[in-house]
């Protein structure tokens, strides 16, 4: 048996299905113990085999999607989401949007989350096997205004095209030269109804002309990005979540440090109103 099994072994290694060369020799032990049939033997190693490749698969695509640490659902606190966006979570959630090439357009002062949310999303996207690209707007035109000078554009955006998904955070804060804002027009117009892009912004529409110069380039900007699209609007009653997180910070760190004084004087500041 053991001669069939390093057999099967080598045989599972030249077709390339490394998880099943691994465990093949348990699988039989375990087929064995519980009196498994062929059939039910061959379809665990199967499974084993289809697991770990998704497995690797997703950890490939969250490398390559370049996420910022810790922002995911865990980390969200969706109960500070407006009801209406509340709402589309579960259907934006399933990836849909993206098979249908849409795009999300997620607008909102600083700090309220804008940018968690966009790559919460994107984090639950590539669970289900798809490809992801998350960027600061400035770095993406910085990269295309590098490839058109070199004569690379066309190549460039053809090696974005294979992310299904794009993310651009931060739009608002682009405001540069009329040349960086045209490849930025060309990337979202070479998407348009074949690739998602997921947008963050601070600025509404009737302010865009402040990224693209232009009233017609930031007409058919918009055009393009809104036409197939769902936005997603943080309501000014939003307060920021940096704010509050550093609010909070602050207060336990103030309460650590009364609780010496306490402890000593049954006052915090005990020690002090006796100088």
């Amino acid at each position: 048996m053991t001669t069939t099994i390093e057999a099967i072994q080598q045989q599972c290694k030249v077709l390339h299905l490394t998880s099943m060369a691994q465990i093949v020799s348990q699988a039989f032990s375990l087929a064995e113990h519980q009196a498994w049939s062929s059939e039910r033997l061959l379809l665990y190693l199967l499974e084993q085999e289809v697991s770990e490749r998704q497995q690797r698969r997703i950890a490939r695509l969250l490398h390559e999607a370049q996420l910022p640490t810790g922002k995911t659902l865990a980390t969200f606190d969706q109960n500070r989401l407006p009801l209406r966006v509340r709402r589309q979570l579960p259907w934006l959630l399933q990836g849909e949007v993206v098979r249908e090439a849409e795009n999300i357009l997620i607008f909102g002062l600083p700090g309220t989350g804008k940018t968690h949310l966009a790559a919460a999303l994107a984090y639950e996207w590539i669970q289900r096997d798809v490809s992801v690209w998350f960027t600061s707007t400035f770095k993406l035109v910085d990269r295309l205004l590098r490839a058109k000078r070199d004569l690379q554009l066309d190549g460039e955006l053809k090696r974005l095209d294979r992310f299904q998904v794009v993310v651009l955070d931060d739009i608002g804060y682009v405001q540069q030269s009329r040349e960086e804002m045209e490849v930025l027009f060309t990337f979202l117009a070479e998407r348009y109804e074949r690739r998602s892009v997921v947008i963050t912004s601070n600025l509404v529409f009737s302010q865009w002309e402040q990224i693209f110069k232009d009233p017609l380039t930031t007409a058919a900007a918009i055009d393009r990005v809104v036409h197939h699209s769902r936005i997603l609007e943080f309501g000014p009653e939003m307060s920021s979540m940096r704010a509050e997180t550093a609010l909070l910070r602050q207060q336990a760190e103030g309460r650590r440090q009364e609780e010496p004084f306490t402890a000593a004087t049954g006052h915090p500041l005990g020690t002090l109103q006796e100088a």
